[in-house]
């Protein structure tokens, strides 16, 4: 049961990377450090955008309209990291 967990644990990491990646990928090209006009910028961004918008689109759904601010990636950031939280207190129950 350990070794589930601790895949349970990678796949958050990755999932947590990933969103990461995109929120600064999205600061860069707007602030115009990266051009999407590149192939390869603009691949890296539409393979996370394809990746993250279905989770972003549940999340901004029930989210109030904030004008040009997205908090979508915060709240899935803060969710991986209350579901760390979660199992990691209860991991005495898993074993």
């Amino acid at each position: 049961m350990l070794s589930v967990i601790q895949i349970l644990f990678l796949v958050l990491n990755v999932i947590w990377w990933i969103v990461i990646a995109h929120v600064i990928m999205s600061w860069l090209i707007n602030f115009q450090v990266l051009n999407l006009r590149q192939p390869l910028v603009a691949q890296i961004w539409d393979g996370l955008n394809r990746v993250l918008e279905p989770v972003y689109s549940r999340i901004r759904s029930f989210l109030p309209n904030m004008g040009g601010l997205d908090l979508a990636p915060l709240i899935v950031l803060l969710a991986i990291y209350a579901i760390r939280i979660v199992i990691t207190n209860n991991i005495s129950v898993f074993l």
